[in-house]
């Protein structure tokens, strides 16, 4: 798979009005998203199986275009909660997102807030529309992402997105082209029946509860 970045303002301040110049909404919505190089150097782990994890994901909520997953896993990568739901913010602002994750968070598990150091890992799949390239959504997303995480006590972790190229992990140059945004998830878990997922991991165990409906 090749991926790229799509432009984003911050890379092309000399077609548009300087920060400085911006409406104030604007400028505000700008501060709140990452770059993909502030997202690589800002030590996110490493999930072990990415593969594994966005195919339970995957086949635990269905996502179509537009539908955000964050799921917490514990430290040996098993899935703790999850929550799926419905993009439904006009604009891409990190501000909105991160309290929408932060809902969905306070209702599926209890805050690590009294822990001196998050044990458990907070992870994000967007499904979108468009081609794997970074956007500003995705900026946008992943500052609400890290939000969210220090506001429960979490370790913020990957960022995932699911477009028609298939997975990536942004950051990590690590992907595959099953599943996408145009994979229905039955055509998906019919395509991992024979052999059968190996043992081990919650995804694994999620893979199988799908395939046997």
């Amino acid at each position: 798979m090749t991926f790229g970045f799509a432009p984003s303002k911050a890379a092309s301040m000399s077609a548009s009005p300087t920060r400085a110049n911006m409406p104030t909404d604007a400028a505000n919505q700008l501060a709140r998203m990452l770059e993909p190089a502030e997202w690589a150097e800002a030590g996110i782990p490493l999930l072990r199986n990415p593969r594994e994890v966005v195919s339970g994901l995957h086949a635990r909520h269905r996502p179509t275009p537009a539908t955000a997953v964050v799921a917490v896993l514990d430290p040996d990568e098993r899935l703790n909660a999850s929550a799926s739901f419905t993009r439904r913010a006009p604009t891409a602002d990190g501000w909105v997102f991160r309290n929408a994750l932060l809902a969905q968070l306070r209702r599926v598990i209890p805050h690590d807030l009294r822990r001196r150091t998050p044990v458990r890992t907070a992870v994000l799949l967007y499904c979108r529309d468009g081609d794997a390239r970074w956007t500003e959504e995705d900026g946008a997303w992943m500052w609400g992402l890290r939000d969210a995480c220090t506001l429960h006590g979490l370790r913020c972790g990957a960022y995932i997105t699911l477009t028609r190229d298939g997975w990536q992990v942004l950051g990590e140059g690590r992907g595959g082209r099953r599943p996408s945004s145009l994979s229905s998830s039955q055509d998906f878990v019919t395509d991992l029946a024979p052999p059968q997922p190996r043992a081990g991991g919650a995804a694994s165990d999620l893979l199988r509860r799908a395939a046997a409906r």
